[in-house]
């Protein structure tokens, strides 16, 4: 059952979780993204919805300057070698189009339909900025409190230090 942006703002009131909230022009990509964010104190993020060869889809955030090792990954998270995930398929598992990634967007999954992982330098930060399911707005929690709204979805998210290129 897809519960939105407003079963998002219902279940951050029902679980007395502070956060901070913009409105800002649609961004989809990350030049577009540092506009918006250069307003917005906290760390930002980058998510990637991933499928791995055993055909378990995954949805990893990362700082927003990571750039990740995909080749690596997999060792690191658990999982069999991933490759990004279809349009649809995010649809349909989580309700949202690309653009608008977010691991909020766990709300309208069903538990197990999805690993969530949550890179470890988020989890520990103050504020964390995620998308409310469009890319429209930003939100700005604690990383503590993300884990803690996919827990109370059902969801078991999973800290991991999420391996990065080195710059060439």
């Amino acid at each position: 059952m897809m519960r939105g942006e407003a079963g998002l703002l219902a279940d951050l009131e029902m679980l007395e979780i502070g956060f901070a909230a913009h409105e800002h022009a649609a961004v989809f990509t990350v030049a577009e993204s540092d506009a918006v964010n250069a307003d917005i104190p906290g760390a930002h993020t980058k998510n990637l919805f991933l499928k791995d060869a055993g055909g378990a889809f995954w949805l990893v955030t990362v700082p927003a300057e990571a750039r990740v090792d995909l080749k690596a990954l997999p060792a690191a998270i658990g999982c069999k070698r991933v490759s990004f995930g279809k349009a649809e398929d995010m649809e349909r598992l989580l309700g949202i189009l690309p653009g608008s990634v977010t691991p909020l967007a766990a709300i309208n999954a069903a538990p197990g339909s999805i690993a969530v992982v949550l890179d470890s330098a988020l989890a520990a930060a103050e504020r964390v900025n995620v998308h409310p399911l469009r890319n429209t707005g930003t939100l700005g929690l604690a990383g503590a409190d993300i884990l803690t709204l996919l827990g109370h979805w059902g969801h078991e998210p999973q800290v991991a230090s999420i391996p990065i290129q080195e710059p060439a």
